[in-house]
């Protein structure tokens, strides 16, 4: 799937809550199922700098896609970090540099987030964008 596609998918799950405790639990979820990360992988390089919470961010690259894995010693960030895994992970480093965020607004994150949440948010997509651009880099 494109990273449109599994936005619009986020985008039609999350229009079925009603309100914002449904959405809560239904990022909590989703972080839920994310892998856990090894204890050598949630090493201070790995940390997102900008988070309120510990969130560990990696990336390896497979057949010209970026994997990333994510974790995060609290609930809601776990659950954001999972909600960009799912839409990240396996994509290009192309297709992550041309998408836009604007399943964010959409979803009505950013109203629902704290202004620390929100910018560990930010943090979080500018690391994603940042492992996007140094493995285009090394591909060329």
């Amino acid at each position: 799937m494109t990273i449109q596609e599994i936005q619009n998918e986020i985008i039609e799950d999350f229009s079925f809550f009603d309100d914002w405790q449904d959405r809560y639990e239904h990022l909590i979820e989703i972080g839920k199922s994310l892998k856990p990360l090894s204890e050598e992988q949630k090493q201070d390089s790995n940390l997102v700098k900008g988070c309120q919470s510990n969130v560990w961010l990696t990336a390896k690259e497979e057949d010209g896609k970026i994997i990333y894995e994510a974790d995060s010693d609290a609930i809601l960030p776990k659950g954001i970090a999972g909600l960009l895994v799912k839409i990240y992970s396996g994509q290009t480093p192309e297709a992550i540099l041309k998408s836009d965020e604007g399943f964010i607004e959409k979803i009505g994150l950013q109203e629902f987030l704290s202004p620390t949440r929100a910018n560990g948010l930010l943090a979080m997509m500018k690391q994603i964008k940042f492992y996007a651009i140094a493995f285009e880099a090394k591909s060329k």
